[in-house]
């Protein structure tokens, strides 16, 4: 498989990624498809603080985490797990970004989603894992069935970016597909 020597590994995000992570988002389009709703453009340190400000402790409702490619320890991305409840052992994944133009189109995206499904199945003990994408966005929904998501449904016309509405697949999977797909 192309890629498959590279290994990342996640940690925690936090003010010093901010400038690299501002410097990968280049459009308001870009922001919409990366952060969703809840930034505005351009991104900037003050929305960042704003996201990180109750992240990474043993009782957040988000962990948002910086994508390191082991070989070089260089940051090439990033993602979160957020909306995490505990009740319902339920979270979702976001802000999935290969930032790296470099690195694209080499199997880190199923990387990235691999480490942070160990994360919301076997630390966080969570049930189901729910995540949106774009319909448009191709080659992400590949990556996200490829690592086990199940497409739910599609919401259409959902987000709206200038004159153009985009719609949005709902995907998610349980912890009894991934303890299928977890060791593959």
């Amino acid at each position: 498989m192309k890629g498959e020597g590279i290994i990342v590994e996640l940690k925690y995000f936090e003010r010093s990624d901010f400038k690299q992570l501002i410097n990968w988002i280049d459009s308001p389009a870009f922001l919409l498809q990366w952060g969703g709703p809840g930034f505005d453009y351009p991104l900037n340190d003050t929305q960042l603080e704003k996201y990180i400000e109750n992240a990474n402790n043993e009782n957040a409702e988000t962990m948002v985490y910086k994508v390191i490619d082991n070989e070089t320890g260089e940051t090439i991305g990033h993602i979160s797990l957020g909306k995490i409840d505990r009740k319902n052992k339920s979270a979702r994944v976001g802000k999935v970004l290969v930032g790296d133009k470099n690195s694209r189109g080499k199997g880190i995206g199923q990387q990235m989603i691999k480490e942070i499904l160990k994360i919301a199945f076997d630390e966080l003990q969570l049930h189901r894992v729910s995540l949106g994408v774009f319909d448009f966005n191709v080659s992400a929904i590949i990556c996200y069935e490829k690592a086990g998501f199940i497409k739910d449904g599609l919401l259409r016309d959902s987000r709206k970016n200038g004159d153009a509405y985009w719609s949005l697949w709902e995907m998610s999977i349980l912890e009894n597909e991934w303890l299928k797909i977890k060791n593959f």
